[in-house]
């Protein structure tokens, strides 16, 4: 049986748009769901990102190229948030 008192076990996701962190990660979640919940975003960012390489902005689109760099920064964001609660958790990375 977990003792810990409930807010205990939730790691605080990286904000640095705020001084209050408002998103948590939930550190007792089984592996398998942190692992999939990285994996998942990991993987949306790749498909983003490959899409993005393949359209062509013109050069007056300087905003829409920071936004897309912005959402490609939040989301890989969340994923070392995810794997620094797995590494937490003592789950060897080179096995």
């Amino acid at each position: 049986m977990n003792n810990k008192p409930p807010l205990y076990r939730y790691t605080h996701m990286s904000h640095p748009a705020t001084d209050h962190p408002v998103l948590l990660v939930d550190a007792d979640s089984p592996l398998r769901d942190l692992h999939a919940c990285a994996a998942e975003r990991l993987e949306a960012v790749l498909k983003y990102l490959d899409l993005m390489a393949c359209t062509s902005l013109p050069d007056y689109a300087e905003h829409d190229i920071n936004t897309v760099t912005n959402i490609a920064r939040i989301m890989v964001q969340d994923v070392r948030d995810v794997f620094r609660v797995i590494e937490q958790r003592g789950f060897d990375v080179s096995a």
